[in-house]
């Protein structure tokens, strides 16, 4: 039987289509750029800077409209987190998680804790449980969690869910970073913990995001110590007078 030879065009158009094929995924992660930018923090009535620009949270959402094409967002991936408790403070103080993701609470304090949020975000009561053990949730929506403890007042947290996976957190210089987002129309957003809604809402703004466009003007943070979220326990009622230094709970 009498083989068919493939032509030379044949071959070459064969060898084209499979380098196109492998070129593909990696011309669309050439095109996903950098965001860049910056916060600066003032505080007072006098709207004096503050002595970091650390803590703001930035995220990016897609758009509306005929202008938002490119910028629709896969799902964020589902991440594991850990919020730890040490030393009578949250580490770190403001978490950002994808929804959907997990987030730890180990207790490496000598002493009782209880993790609780009754506020906006996720609402939830961990219960109380013993040095070296650690509970663990899921944030299932997006919001913003006020978390604190029902043992120790001074003690408190936020953590903010997203769905997108476009976000980052300034640094003490205020700068900020979003990696890896494909170019189109989005809405920036901002959350600072002592900021007002309306500073927090004044903030928010449009941003077209391309190969020759990947930064934004610095925002200005105005916060108010007055905002900071005043709290009970998770009974309502204001807390006991702290045990005395060193003191370590027994168990209950």
């Amino acid at each position: 039987m009498n083989r068919v030879q493939p032509s030379a065009k044949s071959v070459f158009l064969l060898l084209f289509f499979h380098l196109a094929v492998l070129t593909i995924p990696m011309a669309m992660r050439a095109q996903a750029v950098t965001v860049t930018g910056s916060v600066s923090v003032t505080r007072g009535k006098a709207n004096q800077k503050s002595s970091t620009n650390a803590g703001v949270v930035l995220w990016l959402t897609p758009a509306a409209g005929p202008d938002s094409s490119g910028s629709t967002a896969a799902p964020p991936s589902k991440g594991r987190f850990t919020l730890l408790q040490k030393d009578k403070k949250f580490e770190p103080h403001v978490l950002v998680v994808t929804v959907g993701s997990e987030v730890l609470f180990p207790n490496q304090d000598p002493f009782f804790h209880n993790v609780f949020s009754l506020f906006d975000g996720k609402r939830f009561d961990l219960g109380l449980y013993e040095s070296g053990s650690t509970r663990s949730l899921h944030f299932d929506r997006p919001g913003i969690s006020y978390l604190f403890c029902n043992i120790h007042p001074d003690m408190s947290a936020v953590i903010i869910a997203l769905e997108t996976p476009y976000y980052a957190t300034s640094n003490n210089a205020g700068q900020v970073t979003i990696p890896n987002v494909p170019p189109g129309a989005y809405i920036l957003h901002a959350w600072s913990e002592g900021a007002s809604s309306e500073t927090l809402k004044s903030l928010t703004r449009p941003l077209t995001v391309s190969a020759n466009s990947s930064s934004f003007e610095k925002l200005v943070v105005a916060e108010s110590a007055s905002l900071r979220l005043a709290h009970k326990n998770k009974y309502g009622r204001d807390y006991e007078d702290p045990a005395p230094p060193g003191q370590v709970y027994g168990r209950p």
